[in-house]
């Protein structure tokens, strides 16, 4: 990792945070997308410490908004004459639903479309580098998420992890289309399940929903620095050069659901994303 530059959302905690920490440590320099200054300036230090050989930077924005993914995306590239990694990683679930300031439900704006437009605005960039990759963290949940294009803003039925599991279901089809759109390009798209993992994931709910998923973290969930093992290998390892479209877990590739795998809904959910986002036509 050398000399590249990682680009990564939801790089101020869990796994995202942990995987920038080790990337950093092999050489790379992290340019990350934060939502709190706080929080962002904790981890520039931990970075720093990781590798103070290279500047890292890192840029604020709520990525549930869509000027705020167009935004911090333009400002990236319009700085980074090059970008080896991008790491897509923000997400959150929503025990209750929300809708963001353009009318979308929050977990579908959050946990695809904040993928779906910083990776089309920086695809130029990823173009400039020699064998770039784009690994999205996607979930197990996505096998029970059922995608359903007339209510993909889950205004007919709504469930918090309803609306997740449709989420990661969206996030391996997006990997599935932009693998095929991206062939030819030397560029190649990859996402993953990183396990259950002890992470502050959840920790925006109240109440019983909150109180359950913190007894499930106790018990269930692997440490974080295991969840972010499969997002380091899928963005450094040579093992997965020229590999693309796949979904990973452990570090080795598994079959996703039979839903995960339809094409047609791939293209499809390309197409209403970049009519709801006007990027990526």
């Amino acid at each position: 990792m050398q000399g590249k530059t990682v680009v990564v959302t939801g790089a101020t905690s869990g796994i995202g945070e942990v995987a920038a920490i080790e990337l950093a440590r092999m050489g790379a320099r992290i340019v990350f997308v934060a939502r709190n200054p706080l929080r962002r300036d904790t981890t520039l230090t931990r970075l720093m410490v990781a590798n103070d050989k290279v500047k890292h930077a890192a840029y604020l924005a709520d990525l549930s908004r869509l000027s705020e993914m167009k935004r911090v995306a333009g400002e990236i590239a319009a700085v980074e004459p090059k970008i080896d990694v991008l790491i897509n990683n923000a997400g959150a679930i929503f025990a209750r639903r929300e809708t963001t300031p353009d009318g979308l439900e929050m977990t579908f704006a959050t946990n695809h479309l904040a993928y779906f437009v910083v990776t089309n605005l920086l695809l130029e960039r990823l173009k400039a580098a020699s064998g770039a990759r784009i690994v999205s963290t996607s979930s197990g949940a996505h096998k029970s998420g059922k995608l359903d294009f007339d209510d993909l803003q889950s205004e007919k039925r709504y469930t918090g992890f309803g609306a997740y599991g449709a989420s990661k279901l969206c996030n391996v089809l997006f990997t599935r289309e932009l693998a095929r759109r991206l062939s030819g390009t030397g560029i190649t798209a990859t996402c993953l399940h990183p396990s259950f993992v002890a992470t502050r994931f959840g920790d925006n709910n109240e109440g019983v929903w909150a109180f359950g998923v913190g007894i499930a973290k106790r018990f269930g969930a692997i440490s974080v620095e295991e969840g972010a093992k499969t997002i380091v290998y899928l963005a450094s390892s040579p093992e997965v050069a020229g590999q693309s479209g796949g979904y990973y877990y452990k570090c080795a590739p598994e079959t996703p659901s039979v839903a995960a795998q339809n094409d047609a809904d791939a293209k499809r959910l390309w197409e209403v994303s970049a009519r709801i986002t006007e990027v990526g036509a």
